[in-house]
């Protein structure tokens, strides 16, 4: 029986030391948020106390908009990420267009919601709230991949507020054969998953990111470091992982009932939600348009910004 035993104490003392090393090597701490604002909560940044949470959002451009741009960003991700075209569309002194974008709840600055509920009507609910808090009565929802599916359902559930619709790469349709995210996949991975709440090295950030850029010139120094900072802002790692374990598929036949004018954008290179959805979208949306960027990945609001900031401010001004 002793001997028995040997290989499995051995083996089960080899894995310690290895999560020893692990530990020792790659263990990061939470960031505290008020430190992340230093950074990334400049003018116009502002935060707004909503649903138990500070959210953090920046409204900006023509405040006498009747019916602003909402932006909404994906997994991971932050208001950030639109950064480039909003820049271009409030600099155009032909366009009057207010622009409203937030970090959702589990990202960027707002951080996780003490609710710990992360499912769809969860989201609707949130989007909603907000918009009445800044007593905005119509709107153009746009969203990218996780942002992308929040906007359309909102759109569904509400579409006395949604004048118009605007989807990057959204979620939306069962996954096929994508190649998806390295980060992505861990966090898919029962048991695996809960390291991730305290080993999330830079590198595996950078190495997401690769798969998300087709043009991998721009997973610079400062985008890595931006994406990896705000993930491990307090609370955020712990919150995408419930996102992940609570993730549920989207009802596809929703989408059918969309009856807002809607613009489809989408990455022909994107490797996490494939472009065969861009020509879903466009069959089940009645009155819609489709413009396909070609040598784009996942996110193109970032990398192709100035083609997504004139095909947003082309369709928003039909």
């Amino acid at each position: 029986m002793k001997k028995m035993m040997r290989p499995l104490l051995y083996t089960l003392s080899s894995f310690l030391l290895v999560l020893i090393i692990l530990f020792s090597v790659y263990a990061q701490r939470d960031i505290p948020v008020e430190k992340l604002k230093l950074k990334y909560a400049q003018s116009p940044s502002k935060f707004l106390p909503l649903m138990g949470m500070q959210v953090h959002y920046r409204d900006e451009g023509n405040p006498n908009d009747p019916s602003p741009l909402i932006l909404i960003h994906g997994t991971s991700s932050s208001l950030n990420t639109w950064d480039s075209v909003v820049k271009i569309i409030v600099s155009n002194p032909k366009n009057k267009k207010r622009i409203i974008r937030f970090d959702l709840p589990a990202f960027g600055l707002t951080g996780p919601n003490p609710e710990n509920d992360y499912a769809s009507p969860y989201y609707t609910n949130f989007v909603d709230s907000f918009l009445n808090m800044l007593q905005i009565k119509k709107c153009t929802i746009a969203g990218n991949s996780l942002g992308g599916g929040i906007a359309w359902q909102y759109a569904v559930a509400h579409p006395e507020k949604a004048n118009k619709l605007i989807l990057l790469d959204a979620s939306g349709y069962p996954q096929k054969n994508e190649k998806g995210s390295l980060g992505f996949k861990i966090a898919s991975l029962p048991i695996i998953n809960n390291l991730l709440l305290f080993i999330t090295p830079k590198s595996l950030v950078k190495k997401s990111l690769e798969t998300v850029f087709y043009d991998k010139s721009f997973v610079t120094e400062a985008t890595v470091t931006r994406y990896h900072e705000l993930l491990l802002s307090a609370g955020n790692r712990r919150a995408t992982l419930s996102l992940f374990k609570s993730r549920r598929p989207l009802n596809p036949n929703e989408i059918k009932s969309i009856q807002q004018t809607s613009l489809i954008i989408w990455g022909e290179q994107d490797q996490l939600i494939s472009v065969d959805n861009a020509y879903l979208f466009k069959q089940d949306i009645k009155n819609s348009q489709l413009f396909i960027l070609p040598n784009v990945g996942h996110i193109p609001m970032e990398e192709s910004y100035i083609k997504v900031a004139n095909a947003i401010q082309s369709f928003i001004n039909q």
